[in-house]
């Protein structure tokens, strides 16, 4: 039997493990839903992707904004230049680093016109989230549409009731939608901070908070042009015929 079981390489070994059905090395995290209206407010924003609000077809000129934080955004200054690609070679990008102190960028995502806003602060809150919602709201065509959907999380900047009373006092025509908690999966703007992550921020090689802000915008500018609305495929219907299952986070 040894000597039958030493005559077997790795590599089959590997193979045999990679067709079976359970594969308890792998793993996914995630997050089981602990908001108790997880299913009204989940449905609400799936809507607001497929054009209905409260049963009813958008108008054209209705707009919907999903807008979030991407926070603790740092420069990470490399104690060697990094080294360009060469042929047979890759970027070389030194490991260690100094830090300088992190910005945020709040940006907000036009979901049917692939329209994006952004803005590069020091730090999160009510005030920056407003001014974003200002950068957005005061020009056309959200100034006088009829309504303005605003797709937000939970995050402390643009949290609960007060929230509501505060930025639609300030636009009339503004209507907040709140995702469940821990739901942030369903906001469209997640998808573009993504992007960002891959795009930009991969390698985190600058030289100073300053070059991390203008890299943003500037490839905030970029993607504008050849922007297209996300196919988001997730429906109402998926989430229904699935009342226990785990949100992948």
């Amino acid at each position: 039997m040894e000597s039958r079981l030493a005559s077997i390489s790795g590599r089959t070994i590997w193979r045999w493990l990679d067709q079976d059905a359970i594969r308890p090395w792998q793993h996914r995290s995630w997050i089981f839903p602990r908001d108790p209206d997880f299913q009204a407010k989940a449905e609400r924003v799936l809507d607001l992707y497929q054009g209905l609000w409260d049963h009813q077809a958008l108008e054209a000129d209705d707009y919907i904004i999903s807008a979030d934080e991407k926070t603790s955004i740092q420069a990470r200054l490399r104690l060697h230049p990094t080294v360009p690609p060469q042929p047979q070679q890759s970027m070389r990008v030194e490991f260690e680093y100094e830090r300088e102190v992190a910005l945020a960028y709040l940006a907000a995502w036009d979901v049917r016109r692939a329209k994006v806003f952004g803005r590069c602060e020091t730090t999160t809150g009510i005030e920056p989230f407003d001014r974003l919602v200002q950068q957005v709201m005061e020009q056309e065509p959200y100034r006088r549409a009829p309504r303005v959907f605003w797709i937000v999380d939970n995050g402390s900047s643009h949290r609960g009731a007060a929230s509501v009373r505060r930025l639609q006092g300030d636009y009339p025509n503004l209507i907040l939608v709140h995702l469940p908690v821990y739901a942030s999966w369903l906001n469209q703007v997640e998808i573009y901070f993504s992007v960002i992550q891959r795009k930009v921020l991969t390698p985190n090689d600058f030289s100073s908070l300053a070059q991390v802000a203008e890299r943003l915008l500037t490839f905030q500018l970029y993607y504008e042009q050849i922007a297209q609305p996300f196919e988001w495929k997730f429906r109402r219907f998926v989430l229904s015929k699935n009342r226990s299952w785990p949100v992948c986070h």
